[in-house]
C-alpha cells in the first residue's frame, strides 16, 4: 500500500514533518464550500447527497498540501438517524426537538445505518477519488456531546440540561448513551468498511465537567467505542478529541486506548512531554485565530508546536474548527510552513 504519512503517525510514526490536516477543513472560508452549499436545500441535505459532500469533502485537497481528506457531514446526523428531528437554523445552529426520560425508548437504532447509508457512499466515492498517499478520515461525535444536544435542543456554553439531566434522571442517561455507544460503534466500522483509514471522536463539550462526571460520560462511552471498533475491526486507527479535557487528559488517553490524542489550544505545549508517554501520537493544535491573523505570530507559533511535538509522532492541526473569517492565504502559508519550514 502507498505510504499514507497521516495514517502512519496514527500508528505511531514519527515523520521528518508532520503531516496535516485541519479541522473543518471543508467550509465557509472557501467560496467553492458557499457556492455549492446553495446546491442545497438545508445543511443535512448536503450532508445526505453524496455527489455535493464528495464535492466538499474534496474541495479543500484542490487548494492546498494537505495529508488527509475528513469525510463532510455532522455529528448530528446520528441523533437524526434515531429518529430525532434536527434543523439548523440561520444564525442559530442545530435545533433539535428536546429527548426527555420518557421519549429516550422510542428512539429507533434498528434504522441508523440504513439512514445512514448515504454518508456511507460518500466515504466510498471519496476513497476511490483521493490520492493514494492521502488518509481518508471519518468521524462521529461522542456520546456526551451528541447527548447535550439531544437533551438541551441546541448547543450551549455550560451543557446545564445535560448535566442535569444526568443527575436527575440516571437510569434514562445511561439508556441514552447506551444507544449512542452502540450506535457510534456501528457508524465507524459501517465507515471503516467503506474506505476510511482513520476515524476521529469529537468529544466537543468535554470541558465543565467534574472528573466523576467526566469518566463517566466522557472516558467509558469513548472507551466502549474503541472496544466496540476494535472487535469488529482489528487495530483500528482511532484519534480521541476530548477538546477542554485539560487535567483529565492522560486518563482519557490511557483509559479509552485511542492511537492518537487530539489537543486543544488551550492545552500548554510542554503538556505531552510531562504527562503522556512519549510513543503516543498527538495532534494539534494551533489556535484558530491565531490563523485568521496570520503573519509572524503565526509563523513563530507553529515552529514552536513543531518544535514542541518533534521528539513523538505529531500530526499538525488547529487546536479547533478553521473558522469562516480565516483568510484563504493563511492556510495556504500555514501548510508551506508546516511541509517546508
Amino acid at each position: 500500500m502507498t505510504h499514507r504519512p497521516l495514517l502512519a503517525t496514527v500508528l505511531g510514526q514519527r515523520q521528518e514533518r508532520p503531516p496535516i490536516w485541519i479541522m473543518r477543513q471543508a467550509g465557509r472560508y472557501l467560496p467553492e464550500y458557499r457556492e455549492t452549499r446553495t446546491q442545497a436545500k438545508n445543511f443535512l441535505e448536503l450532508c445526505y447527497t453524496p455527489d455535493l459532500a464528495v464535492e466538499v469533502s474534496l474541495q479543500p485537497l484542490r487548494r492546498f498540501d494537505l495529508d488527509a481528506a475528513i469525510l463532510f457531514s455532522d455529528i448530528l446526523v446520528i441523533p437524526d438517524a434515531l429518529g430525532q428531528k434536527v434543523r439548523f437554523e440561520q444564525g442559530e445552529g442545530p435545533v433539535l426537538d428536546p429527548v426527555s426520560a420518557e421519549t429516550i425508548a422510542a428512539l429507533k437504532p434498528e434504522r441508523a445505518l440504513d439512514h445512514l447509508a448515504p454518508v456511507l457512499e460518500t466515504v466510498r466515492r471519496l476513497r476511490a477519488d483521493i490520492a493514494p498517499d492521502k488518509t481518508l478520515i471519518g468521524f462521529c461525535g461522542s456520546p456526551w456531546t451528541v447527548a447535550t444536544y439531544m437533551i438541551g435542543g441546541r448547543g450551549s456554553t455550560d451543557q446545564a440540561a445535560a448535566r442535569l439531566f444526568a443527575l436527575r434522571h440516571p437510569d434514562a442517561f445511561a439508556a441514552l448513551m447506551d444507544v449512542l455507544v452502540a450506535t457510534s460503534v456501528d457508524y465507524l466500522v459501517a465507515q471503516l468498511q467503506a474506505g476510511a483509514d482513520v476515524v476521529q471522536l469529537f468529544e466537543s463539550w468535554a470541558l465543565n465537567l467534574d472528573d466523576a462526571a467526566f469518566a463517566s460520560h466522557v472516558i467509558e462511552p469513548n472507551r466502549r467505542i474503541v472496544a466496540g471498533v476494535r472487535a469488529l475491526v482489528p487495530n483500528a486507527p482511532i484519534i480521541g478529541f476530548p477538546r477542554g479535557a485539560a487535567g483529565n487528559l492522560a486518563r482519557y488517553a490511557e483509559v479509552t486506548g485511542v492511537n492518537a490524542l487530539g489537543l486543544d489550544y488551550a492545552t500548554p505545549l510542554d503538556f505531552a512531554g510531562k504527562h503522556l508517554p512519549g510513543s503516543l501520537p498527538v495532534q494539534g493544535n494551533l489556535d484558530p485565530l491565531r490563523l485568521v491573523a496570520g503573519g509572524a505570530q503565526m509563523d513563530a507559533r507553529v515552529d514552536e508546536i513543531i518544535t514542541a511535538f518533534s521528539n513523538r509522532p505529531h500530526i499538525f492541526n488547529l487546536g479547533h474548527g478553521i473558522v469562516p473569517e480565516t483568510p484563504i492565504e493563511h492556510v495556504a502559508r500555514l501548510v508551506d510552513r508546516v511541509k517546508n519550514g
